[in-house]
């Protein structure tokens, strides 16, 4: 399949929340790893989003280059060529985007789009986060309500975040304190200046304990119910009837996270789930066993000429593509999403 069409990613979107699953949302930053995320989403028969981050991206555009854009643009075009070899719909994202980065990300990849659009194509990119927990909330919504309205004109999402994700990702640390829990107002201001998809569509990554990194499962102390209080909250303000979920939410920092919990979380609204640090380690993983194992081949010891074979990149990164799509497959299981692929 092509990579999704906005229609077909609004259609995603509906289908989880109408049959309470979630999209694995999986971070990139090669081309080796993209190609990871769509096998493991076609072997689950799932349909999936694949995020780029800040750091990813100018990781991707090289370490010369350095440059966010180009990264980004640059796996977005590998993708929508390769993933149209794969059975599933694939949506683009960009994750975390803090206020220092966006002119330097976010916006001129929504001109890209917007640019695309005007030539009667599709947008690049599906959607774009603004990540705007380090500022205050009014002007988090003020900046997430002037991109809405420029997503909104080049057929994007906009994902924002609306307390604070704990730990760290991409250079970004945040402390572990009573800001990871968005609050009842938290959630009525966010309507009242984004409104409830008439101005345009968005993910709200709401926040309910989550923390980035490397947890074990209980470790973390997240409070599902307190998205189940925000949906009800604006749900009344809005008129809906009792458990109405007026909001697309976004599960962050779900690493060391209860099964129970992820289905809870779920079935409040959740329909898209990033997860990164699992599979990293899942890719990484067998590339260390493989330089263990074949360390006399990947190495000339004492004058020797080594193994091609063993230190031909390519032996090491298919096991690491192999297994880190089986670890996106097990989150399609995980999130319920799997089977449920739209062209299925």
């Amino acid at each position: 399949m092509p990579i999704a069409t906005p229609e077909v990613y609004a259609e995603m979107l509906d289908r989880a929340k109408a049959n309470e699953f979630a999209y694995p949302a999986i971070n990139v930053t090669s081309s080796e790893t993209l190609n990871a995320a769509l096998r493991g989403f076609a072997e689950a028969e799932s349909d999936g989003i694949i995020q780029v981050s800040t750091g990813g991206a100018e990781f991707a555009s090289g370490t010369k280059v350095k440059d966010m854009v180009t990264g980004a643009v640059a796996l977005a075009e590998f993708a929508h060529v390769v993933a149209a070899k794969y059975p599933v719909n694939i949506a683009l994202h960009t994750d975390h985007c803090p206020k220092d980065k966006l002119d330097g990300y976010v916006r001129p990849l929504i001109a890209i789009s917007q640019e695309r659009v005007d030539k009667g194509g599709n947008p690049l990119f599906q959607s774009h986060m603004w990540d705007g927990s380090a500022v205050a909330l009014d002007e988090n919504l003020q900046i997430a309500s002037e991109l809405l309205d420029l997503s909104a004109k080049a057929k994007l999402v906009l994902e924002i975040e609306v307390g604070v994700v704990g730990g760290e990702e991409d250079g970004v640390d945040n402390e572990i304190n009573d800001k990871l829990y968005t609050t009842a107002e938290d959630y009525l201001k966010t309507v009242e200046a984004l409104g409830a998809g008439e101005k345009g569509r968005y993910l709200l990554a709401a926040t309910f304990g989550n923390v980035h990194g490397v947890y074990k499962p209980g470790n973390v102390k997240l409070r599902p119910e307190i998205l189940k209080q925000g949906q009800d909250v604006v749900a009344e303000k809005l008129g809906l009837a009792a458990g109405s979920k007026p909001f697309d939410l976004v599960f962050h920092g779900g690493s060391g996270s209860l099964l129970e919990e992820i289905h809870e979380a779920v079935s409040y609204g959740v329909i898209k789930m990033n997860i990164d640090t699992d599979t990293q380690y899942a890719f990484t993983r067998p590339i260390a066993a493989h330089m263990f194992a074949n360390y006399d081949g990947v190495l000339k010891i004492d004058g020797e000429v080594g193994n091609k074979k063993a230190y031909d990149p390519r032996s090491y990164l298919k096991a690491a593509e192999q297994a880190m799509a089986a670890r996106i497959a097990s989150a399609c299981e995980h999130l319920k999403s799997s089977g449920r692929m739209i062209a299925g």
